[in-house]
């Protein structure tokens, strides 16, 4: 599968990819964009987080490194979680068999990101990813 492009291509984006939904295998990748091993097995534990008492998972308290940066998680659920570092931003999302990661830039809001990974999304459980 090479479905970066799908993100990229958009102009919301300008790093992605997509990895299994265990996050051990890179299916597809922009140049230059990495994710270290740790930092997928923590986004995968935090797809796993059920929350305290309250709902809110760890990874709100911790935050989310992706390509050595850290962001602030905004929101974090079974789905989605969506960073910010600054005015930049990433957008995680899980289908069934996949993990998208999209970074988007400064000058890209992350809702209109955030609606670009999640039609993908949608469209990849639609087809059974």
């Amino acid at each position: 599968m090479r479905g970066d492009h799908r993100l990229v291509g958009t102009g919301q984006m300008d790093k992605a990819a997509i990895f299994d939904a265990q996050g051990t295998s890179v299916w597809a990748t922009s140049p230059g964009f990495s994710v270290a091993p740790q930092e997928l097995k923590d986004v995968v534990t935090a797809f796993n987080d059920k929350g305290d008492a309250n709902g809110v998972k760890q990874v709100q308290s911790t935050g989310i490194h992706i390509g050595g940066e850290r962001y602030v998680v905004l929101k974090a659920d079974e789905r989605s979680l969506y960073g910010k570092k600054g005015k930049e931003g990433i957008v995680i999302v899980k289908t069934t068999q996949a993990l998208l990661v999209a970074h988007h830039p400064e000058t890209i809001q992350t809702p209109n990101a955030a609606n670009i990974v999640e039609t993908l999304a949608d469209y990849l459980i639609k087809v059974g990813y």
